[in-house]
């Protein structure tokens, strides 16, 4: 149905919709403007800036001298698959921790691979039965790794990663975790929770631009990889090697994405790290939740199990409804949502991250209620937080 007069989107800085996603996000102009250069990827001054950028990665895990961060080019899908591919042995076995679609993602390479694995899987919206891992590790000695997912976007929930860390400790296996949606506004410290390996990217939480997916590894485990490579492109252990040789990429790196990424980690560093960043996701997710509620949508999480990285909504139970006409007219107001991929429920999502505060996610709220009201939906008279 045509609107009765024009909508003015509520845009950003350069005139684009807001994307209230899991990434790619909504960057700031700086960020944008360091891509206005050209590099030459041997350099010396772009392999200053690309050493400083993986250096800083380290440190926001916690590394110390016992991490490296290895760099991958391509997505953040890129770098989950160089880690298990290149750190699990030929050998070896894989306990997959699955409550979404991520970590059905990780079986499948690991399938591809021809890697072993053994899958613990929870509803989307539960997470792992850590006595039921326990006792997998108990009983199944062969396994040499666990892998975890330390956000599950498809939900949004936040996994305890801590303590799975603890129980693969416990029972002497490696660590690997794809915390590509929580690395750098939810904690996580390398050596506390004995990860091998963690893997993020560039276009997430660090608030970069798509293109660059990186591990940060434990050097013992590293210098334990070569020869477990599947490919050449994704090899690990090759990759760091030429790093320590020559402190160059072995092909063509994004140059514009690193130099980005550089500037990105200043703004980060600026805002206070991972507890400046975290607590501005926070509190955009406490008033994205608040808001919704008000108008009538239920969040699929309990408040404990809830990351503030992105929010999982069941649909309206109203004829009237409509989600396409529904996120096409937030689209046409100056929001991009994420459309739902749970089994369990019908569902949509709305994201907490990128350069985004509190003022945008409560004009976000305004357009939701505007859509509601467009529609005819029972409930509507709620008033937006």
């Amino acid at each position: 149905m045509p609107h009765s007069k024009p909508v003015t989107p509520f845009a950003s800085e350069t005139g684009d919709p807001f994307l209230l996603t899991p990434g790619p996000l909504t960057t700031s102009r700086t960020v944008k403007a360091a891509m206005l250069h050209d590099w030459g990827s041997r350099d010396a001054n772009f392999v200053a800036i690309n050493k400083s950028v993986l250096a800083q990665l380290r440190d926001i895990a916690n590394g110390g001298d016992e991490y490296v961060t290895v760099p991958v080019q391509g997505s953040g899908t890129f770098a989950v698959e160089a880690m298990l591919t290149s750190l699990v042995p030929r050998d070896g076995k894989v306990l997959v921790l699955v409550n979404g679609a991520y970590g059905l993602r990780a079986k499948r390479i690991l399938d591809i691979a021809r890697r072993k694995t053994v899958v613990h899987q929870t509803a989307e919206d539960a997470p792992p039965d850590l006595k039921k891992v326990e006792s997998i590790l108990k009983r199944t000695p062969s396994i040499t790794h666990v892998f975890a997912v330390h956000c599950e976007t498809t939900s949004g929930i936040l996994n305890p990663v801590a303590n799975i860390g603890a129980l693969a400790a416990r029972y002497g296996k490696g660590f690997l975790i794809d915390s590509m949606s929580a690395f750098g506004a939810v904690p996580l410290d390398a050596r506390a929770v004995g990860a091998d390996a963690i893997t993020a990217s560039s276009n997430k939480c660090i608030e970069g631009v798509p293109g660059l997916g990186f591990v940060i590894c434990r050097r013992a485990a590293l210098e334990a990889s070569q020869g477990n490579a599947t490919t050449l492109v994704l090899d690990l252990h090759d990759q760091w090697s030429n790093f320590e040789k020559t402190g160059q990429y072995r092909f063509t790196p994004p140059t514009h994405v690193i130099v980005a990424l550089h500037q990105a980690l200043r703004e980060f560093d600026e805002e206070g790290g991972v507890a400046g960043r975290g607590a501005r996701y926070r509190n955009n997710c406490r008033v994205l939740i608040e808001g919704m509620t008000a108008l009538g949508f239920r969040p699929l999480l309990a408040v404990d199990l809830q990351a503030p990285i992105i929010v999982t909504f069941h649909m309206l139970d109203d004829p009237r409804f409509d989600f396409q006409r529904f996120y096409d007219g937030l689209k046409e107001r100056g929001f991009v949502i994420y459309p739902g991929k749970l089994t369990v429920a019908d569902s949509f999502r709305i994201g907490c991250i990128g350069r985004i505060g509190e003022r945008e996610m409560r004009a976000a709220l305004d357009a939701v209620r505007e859509m509601l009201q467009s529609m005819g939906v029972a409930g509507t008279s709620a008033q937006a937080a």
